[in-house]
């Protein structure tokens, strides 16, 4: 594995194929491999940072998934949660870095992120959807809750910080970054696995 094999967009950011456009989904699954790798540093993440901020748009708050695109809902968490993963991995340079990220909250607009999904996402006999006139979907429905999860909670190593906006009950438990299911249920995958012995196949046997 090497840098060459990654940043090949015109933007240096992550695509399906090099010389395509930077893709948000993508973007964010190749940077999940690299943090389960232990390889952030063949990415560039300050041009991925960059790039990923930019795709917060100002009027609607929400993410859109690739340059001079609309918004869509889904891109909450594709974009939104790539945030925390740039946030551990630049964190990590800190030592070296004259700009040390943040210990109180992720580098895009939380609360705006917020606002579109509550305010334009959600579809009148329920479900959420990807913008006002579509229709809803399990897909978006996961999504954008995903995103909202990863808007409303902060936490890098010892420090922690909710950022909820509106009612108490819009508040969700908080997502993995990585795997994106609740991190009570992540820990007790990785403590199963740490368990199981080598070759057991019984989980596939049950």
């Amino acid at each position: 594995m090497t840098p060459e094999m990654f940043d090949k967009t015109p933007e240096w950011v992550i695509s399906g194929f090099p010389g395509l456009e930077a893709h948000g989904g993508y973007s964010f699954c190749g940077l999940a491999i690299l943090v389960l790798l232990e390889h952030e540093g063949l990415c560039d993440l300050k041009s991925l940072l960059r790039w990923a901020t930019n795709r917060q748009m100002k009027y609607e708050g929400g993410f859109q998934g690739r340059t001079n695109k609309l918004v869509d809902g889904c891109y909450s968490f594709w974009q939104g949660g790539a945030f925390p993963l740039l946030h551990m991995a630049l964190s990590k340079q800190d030592s070296v870095s004259e700009n040390p990220v943040s210990c109180s909250k992720w580098m895009f607009n939380q609360g705006a992120l917020q606002e579109y999904i509550l305010a334009c996402c959600q579809y009148h006999s329920g479900g959420l959807i990807d913008k006002p006139g579509k229709s809803t979907d399990y897909y978006h429905t996961m999504y954008c809750l995903s995103g909202l999860s990863v808007a409303q909670h902060f936490t890098s190593g010892h420090h922690e910080s909710d950022h909820i906006i509106g009612h108490k009950d819009n508040e969700l438990k908080l997502t993995h970054p990585v795997f994106n299911i609740c991190v009570d249920k992540a820990l007790q995958a990785s403590q199963y696995f740490r368990n199981c012995p080598s070759g057991d196949q019984s989980m596939f046997t049950d």
